[in-house]
């Protein structure tokens, strides 16, 4: 693979953003950016916190590695700037961003494809009609705002405003795990086992908050099942570059998909490097396989 910047022209590595995950964007852009320098191409850091496009138009850049997390960065919204820009890009299309960012239009898609996923437990006037439960956001990321209620009491403490954008899933038991898909090909699974039980943004984010198996510690054949459901997810939801789909293995071995990431983490504790590691890749050569996967999408493949 070439990795002079003849070969690449000029990358712009869009980080930060205005979401609730601008500090995680921020650092898995940094470390993108020093490995395609290390790599030897010409970059340069976009922080995209104010006119994003004067921001794009003047940097001049021929490609973007696109490192944004959450709103903006993975649901569509850049995406489609630097369609109109003409400025081939990272990850998935427009398209696809926006629906994966849309966690019951996703949920709406892996049914319909006999893939399971969690079940939705409606929240009327007073709350959920039943606990316990898990409340998320319906667009949001890196599990920010997620909340596992345990009864009403627990409910009303959590105070939300609204519950017009959040929604509410019967609790999955079983081995969570999170199967990284590059180039159409899933990767050996990663089992995530927090400290606290629960896999939420800071059990995500924290040095030692949770710890990581891979190959995660399941038989050969369910492996194999999770990668299989892993690649059929993001073919159903027309992923593309390295998503992640995350999963919960119960005891009788069928994956339940809990969510499909289109800009996954590219931290320090992130899963889509810890997998890619154990495939023998390391973290340069990740950031040039979804480099060279960067297209337009209006014109074609």
């Amino acid at each position: 693979m070439k990795t002079g910047g003849k070969a690449w022209g000029k990358v712009g590595v869009l980080m930060g953003g205005n979401s609730s995950e601008r500090e995680i964007s921020l650092t898995s852009g940094r470390a993108v950016l020093a490995s395609l320098q290390n790599s030897g191409i010409e970059t340069v850091a976009l922080d995209l916190s104010g006119q994003w496009v004067m921001q794009l138009q003047d940097a001049d850049i021929d490609m973007a590695f696109i490192a944004l997390h959450g709103t903006w960065g993975e649901d569509g919204c850049v995406q489609g700037l630097l369609e109109i820009l003409k400025v081939p890009y990272t990850g998935s299309s427009v398209l696809a961003s926006a629906l994966c960012m849309d966690k019951k239009m996703t949920k709406s898609l892996l049914q319909q494809a006999s893939l399971s996923v969690p079940v939705d437990i409606p929240i009327q006037e007073h709350g959920p009609i039943r606990y316990p439960v898990f409340i998320k956001p319906v667009a949001e990321g890196s599990s920010v705002g997620l909340h596992y209620v345990k009864s009403a009491s627990a409910w009303k403490l959590l105070a939300l405003p609204s519950v017009v954008h959040w929604m509410a899933e019967m609790p999955v038991v079983g081995v969570e795990i999170a199967v990284s898909v590059v180039q159409g090909e899933a990767l050996m699974p990663v089992e995530v086992c927090p400290v606290s039980g629960v896999y939420d943004f800071i059990s995500k984010y924290t040095q030692g908050a949770t710890q990581y198996f891979c190959p995660a510690r399941l038989p050969p054949e369910t492996l194999r099942l999770c990668m299989q459901q892993a690649e059929q997810a993001v073919k159903v939801l027309g992923c593309d570059g390295a998503p992640r789909v995350d999963m919960i293995v119960g005891d009788g071995g069928v994956p339940t998909i809990l969510e499909v990431n289109t800009i996954p983490g590219m931290t320090a504790t992130s899963l889509l490097p810890k997998a890619a590691a154990a495939a023998g890749i390391d973290f340069d050569e990740l950031c040039l396989k979804i480099l060279s996967m960067a297209c337009l999408y209006h014109v074609g493949k």
